[in-house]
């Protein structure tokens, strides 16, 4: 696939849980900076963007020597302001960034893109790895997804699929969410009314699937560490000391 790559980190000021997240220091750094230091560091996106609708957003990524677009204030998803940070720049592949992980991992990134470049007719991929405990397969707020030989979803689900009728045959794989688009399917797909699996697991992929469009899935062993609530904050902290990193 021809064109540029670039990968977008959608940051939002409100949150219900959370009021101002983005710009909250972790370990004496904004967070939304954490995560565009982390995505810049892949080898294989030409740009990275945070897209925001607020202006103190906006300020500290541009005072850091970031790059910044303002989005409009009333998107519902984070995949339509992607969209539209995405419309008005020049490029073939668009990666979506969470922007509450400040420890994301590049070579996913890269990994995800050499791969699905590679894809004729490429349009939409997203990642998975194994569960390793009982208590995530069993908890609604870990996704997982199961796919097929060829190594596309079938489907997605806050419930534990696929129900172990034998025990040790086959793994549960969550769902990690990162994205990876074509442009033309993001502007496409950020048009689509959402669509009655969508709305019942609130699992914002399914509308892709209920449209018959194919996501191409990685494995990986990231599993991601993400900031909900401010009492994640010192664990994000005591992992980046861990880690060793600044």
């Amino acid at each position: 696939m021809n064109g540029k790559v670039i990968g977008i980190i959608p940051a939002r000021y409100e949150s219900t849980r959370f009021p101002g997240k983005p710009i909250h220091p972790i370990a004496g750094k904004p967070l939304v900076m954490w995560v565009y230091e982390q995505a810049s560091k892949a080898r294989r996106l030409d740009e990275v963007v945070v897209a925001t609708d607020d202006e103190r957003i906006f300020d500290t990524v541009a005072g850091a020597g970031g790059i910044a677009v303002m989005t409009r204030s009333d998107h519902q998803t984070g995949t339509d302001r992607l969209a539209e940070a995405a419309s008005s720049r020049e490029c073939g592949l668009v990666v979506n960034i969470q922007g509450d992980e400040p420890l994301m991992d590049p070579e996913l990134i890269d990994k995800a893109v050499e791969r699905f470049s590679a894809i004729p007719d490429f349009k939409f991929g997203s990642a998975m790895t194994p569960i390793r405990n009982e208590e995530d397969i069993e908890n609604p707020n870990i996704v997982k997804v199961v796919a097929g030989r060829a190594g596309q979803a079938l489907y997605f689900s806050r419930y534990p699929i696929p129900f172990r009728r034998k025990t040790g045959f086959l793994p549960v794989y969550q769902h990690i969410g990162f994205y990876v688009y074509s442009k033309d399917f993001l502007l496409e797909y950020s048009r689509m009314a959402p669509t009655p699996l969508e709305q019942t697991e609130c699992l914002e992929q399914l509308r892709a699937l209920e449209n018959g469009v194919r996501i191409d899935m990685i494995e990986t062993e990231y599993r991601g560490i993400g900031v909900d609530m401010p009492e994640d904050v010192l664990r994000i902290e005591e992992e980046i000391a861990r880690k060793g990193l600044s």
